[in-house]
């Protein structure tokens, strides 16, 4: 007897999963920005007993602050990242039929900069100030612009390494190496004592937020 096949959900559209999670990331984003914005004592306070705690880790062992230097300032640089995302950049163009994703590829990053640096400019958050301070940085605290740019740079590169079929030991490596950069970048502006947590943390959802919106976008647009 024939039994009749029943139909499968329909699979989620990548369009609609990517502006899903950029909702949600954005409304994440928004509350830790207005928690920062309006110095709310419980964040604050954990800040403040995180910071210090990994201060005196940072000032105690310089062989692993110094090591975070050597990452922080030359491999995950926002600089670092802009080149590599310039030089994927050039290749697309090079491909001539990619030209359109390399556009988008460096409009994305770039508008990652402005967005940090504006929300730099109104937030005004300070940094962290030490007696002993194992580092230096510029600028105002929040959100991290480390944290932000690795993340919107490596995140984009590894959608786009997916979305070309990369083989399996490829993609575990990419995805290797973007976990520890992104939470490594974070965990070095920490440790360094340049930034307080919630400086990273701003930074990593926006980084993400900005990486979803930018997918939904090359879905919609370059299918």
């Amino acid at each position: 007897m024939h039994t009749p096949s029943v139909d499968s959900p329909p699979a989620p559209s990548p369009y609609g999963t990517a502006v899903r999670t950029a909702i949600g990331l954005g409304l994440c984003s928004l509350l830790v920005s207005i928690l920062v914005a309006a110095e709310w004592h419980p964040l604050v306070s954990a800040d403040g007993d995180i910071s210090r705690t990994t201060h005196r880790w940072a000032v105690a062992d310089p062989g692993v602050t110094h090591a975070c230097r050597i990452l922080t300032d030359w491999v995950w640089d926002p600089l670092t990242m802009r080149l590599l995302c310039a030089a994927v950049a050039v290749w697309l163009v090079w491909r001539r039929s990619a030209w359109w994703t390399a556009v988008w590829l460096v409009t994305v990053s770039a508008v990652g900069t402005v967005l940090q640096q504006g929300l730099k400019a109104a937030v005004g958050r300070e940094r962290p100030v030490w007696t002993d301070p194992v580092d230096s940085a510029h600028y105002a605290a929040y959100p991290s612009g480390h944290a932000l740019t690795a993340t919107v740079v490596l995140g984009l590169l590894l959608w786009l390494l997916h979305r070309h079929g990369a083989g399996r030991a490829l993609w575990r490596t990419a995805v290797a190496v973007v976990v520890v950069s992104v939470a490594g970048v974070g965990l070095t502006r920490v440790w360094l004592g340049v930034h307080w947590p919630t400086d990273v943390l701003g930074g990593w959802l926006m980084g993400a937020m900005l990486v979803s919106l930018a997918i939904a976008a090359h879905v919609r647009w370059r299918p």
